[in-house]
């Protein structure tokens, strides 16, 4: 575990206490994912995760943005520990939040034209007051990351992977959020693209002051 491009001053806003995820896999079996893992993330910093596969990298990261329930251990976000917290608290927390998953393909609803599926954090938390507002985010949104307002109305599978993986950050992005976990990003991408995802990544964290959980 490595930590990057991060200020060493200020308060810490994740903390990480002792976490565990474990899964039950079978009769009497238990698959311990995360066991005991604690760390420190500062506000506007780069923290990076680092480790081989299959070592419970991404569910550090699904049970810090709360898709997973951990089974021990503390997150606190902001001062309050997120997984105690409940209602109009957790919603909020939940948009504060948000992840950029490792396969942009997997992490899009086939179904969905790419409008619908950027602006849903703004239906979910009622962030649009009616649908030319709710338009005119998602085309803002996609010009930030590097498409266009015509890319709207078209499907994830009429995109390359970099551009999928542009979408996934537009979503993201949407609920204008503090904290974002990339979780290893661009592994799925040509080399050829990594390197911008990687550059849009720090270009929007120095525009919009966003921390993140970099895992690799």
């Amino acid at each position: 575990m490595t930590e990057a491009n991060g200020s060493k001053n200020g308060q810490a806003l994740l903390e990480v206490k002792d976490l565990r995820k474990h899964f039950q896999v079978g009769r009497g079996t238990t698959l311990k994912a995360v066991d005991g893992i604690s760390l420190e993330i500062k506000k506007g910093e780069t923290f990076g995760l680092v480790g081989e596969s299959g070592c419970g990298k991404s569910t550090v990261g699904r049970t810090l943005v709360r898709l997973y329930e951990p089974s021990g251990g503390q997150v606190v976000y902001n001062g309050k520990d997120i997984h105690r917290t409940t209602g109009e608290e957790a919603k909020d927390l939940n948009r504060r939040m948000q992840m950029v998953f490792q396969d942009p393909q997997a992490s899009l609803n086939p179904r969905m034209v790419v409008g619908d599926i950027v602006a849903e954090g703004l239906d979910i938390h009622g962030l649009a007051s009616g649908p030319k507002e709710r338009l005119d985010r998602v085309h803002e949104l996609l010009e930030t990351v590097g498409l266009n307002s015509e890319h709207a109305n078209r499907y994830p599978h009429e995109f390359s992977g970099g551009q999928r993986q542009r979408i996934g950050i537009a979503r993201a992005l949407a609920v204008d959020p503090d904290f974002i976990v990339a979780d290893e990003p661009v592994s799925a991408l040509d080399v050829s693209i990594q390197a911008q995802v990687i550059n849009l990544l720090r270009k929007l964290q120095k525009e919009r002051d966003l921390t993140y959980l970099f895992i690799s």
